[in-house]
């Protein structure tokens, strides 16, 4: 293992990995009291060596970094890759392709919703990661033996798990299935952190066209308060306190103060004039420019259907050896309840042939379920 301290040491590693078909990446950041994540270290493994680079060396350049990342010769292999491609987003703005993240392919093949790293280690390679490392501050320097070893055992198991992964992948003939849930992760939409997008973010739920105007604005001047001041969007204003503030559009000082979720005083700061200009800005939209909220179409017995779908799902999910969260969420079978044509990943594709045709069958009555020797079974009706 090296320690990469040096422009000079980056480029020549860099050009030693370019040299193979694949390389397994790792981060370790900072991001509690910032809005952006601070790179900390960056682990790297190719086939035939491992290196970990200490990215607050005094006077590092990280290019030969950026440039390998950028380098579609060579196939990245990330673990949960989303908060690993943001720092290469914000850093050098673009997202590392082609990408392989071995949480997807394990969910694909059946491994669970959502599966931890070491976890997975685990169950493909029998060897227990030691996590004590893992929340150490990666600030200090010097970064210690036990940091370290840490920090390349990471990216070192990850070949394995990949390779295993990967060769698992073409024996169940899922590959197609792996690239079509590479999209979400490669494209720049998923970290593009525009204040006029961070509304969609919240799971707050508005009804009305006006609440939903306050929503946009307020969400986009946190957004930009929390990206020039640099520090995480709670600590200007957590996201209860906005869907209070959509709903009852405080337009005074004294309005502004009667909202409990706001800390005492917050009103007759500067934030607080910020927060009433952008709720006069959000009331003053026109409704006919707000975006539509998709809403499903309800029926009688939607509840009563989705708890079958549910239930077919799991069933699904068992059968095939494919994480539920995979193949449909709860809002998929929210929609599909309500719309045989609902524009949901769950009636595209391989999703569809696996579990969306049979969904629309039992929601329709040609598929039942039925309990057979203590197993749930689907029964074609027809």
């Amino acid at each position: 293992m090296d320690l990469i301290t040096t422009t000079g040491e980056l480029a020549a590693a860099c050009e030693r990995i370019a040299r193979h078909p694949f390389v397994t990446i790792d981060t370790e950041f900072l991001r509690e009291t910032t809005y952006y994540p601070l790179l900390c270290v960056a682990q790297l493994a190719s086939p035939d060596e491992a290196a970990v680079i200490d990215a607050l060396a005094s006077g590092i350049d990280l290019k030969p970094f950026y440039d390998l990342m950028a380098d579609e010769r060579v196939l990245k292999v990330f673990h949960a890759a989303r908060q690993d491609i943001e720092i290469v987003w914000h850093q050098a703005g673009f997202v590392p392709k082609p990408l392989f993240d071995t949480q997807v392919a394990a969910m694909v093949l059946g491994y669970g919703d959502s599966i931890s790293y070491d976890q997975l280690v685990q169950r493909i390679t029998g060897d227990a990661i030691d996590k004590s490392n893992r929340f150490t501050d990666w600030t200090r320097r010097p970064l210690s033996p036990a940091q370290l070893s840490y920090a390349v055992s990471d990216v070192t198991h990850l070949r394995d798990v990949y390779l295993a992964l990967m060769a698992d992948l073409g024996r169940r003939g899922r590959a197609d299935w792996m690239a079509d849930e590479m999209e979400v992760l490669t494209s720049p939409d998923t970290y593009r952190a525009e204040p006029e997008r961070a509304w969609m973010r919240l799971k707050t739920r508005v009804r009305k066209p006006k609440e939903l105007g306050v929503l946009i604005e307020v969400a986009a001047w946190r957004e930009r308060e929390a990206q020039s001041r640099d520090v995480p969007r709670s600590r200007v204003l957590k996201d209860e306190t906005i869907g209070d503030i959509a709903v009852q559009a405080p337009t005074t000082v004294e309005r502004l103060a009667s909202l409990r979720s706001l800390p005492k005083g917050f009103e007759r700061s500067k934030w607080g004039e910020g927060i009433l200009d952008a709720v006069k800005r959000g009331l003053a939209r026109d409704p006919k420019s707000l975006p539509q909220i998709e809403r499903p179409k309800t029926t009688q017995n939607g509840s009563a259907t989705v708890e079958l779908l549910k239930v077919l799902l799991r069933m699904t999910s068992e059968k095939h050896g494919v994480a539920a969260k995979v193949i449909a969420t709860v809002d998929d079978l929210d929609r599909i309840a309500g719309d045989d044509q609902a524009d949901v990943p769950a009636l595209k594709g391989w999703r569809r042939d696996l579990f969306g045709e049979k969904a629309l069958a039992l929601k329709h009555g040609r598929l039942a379920l039925a309990v057979e020797r203590s197993r749930v079974v689907a029964v074609d009706r027809n």
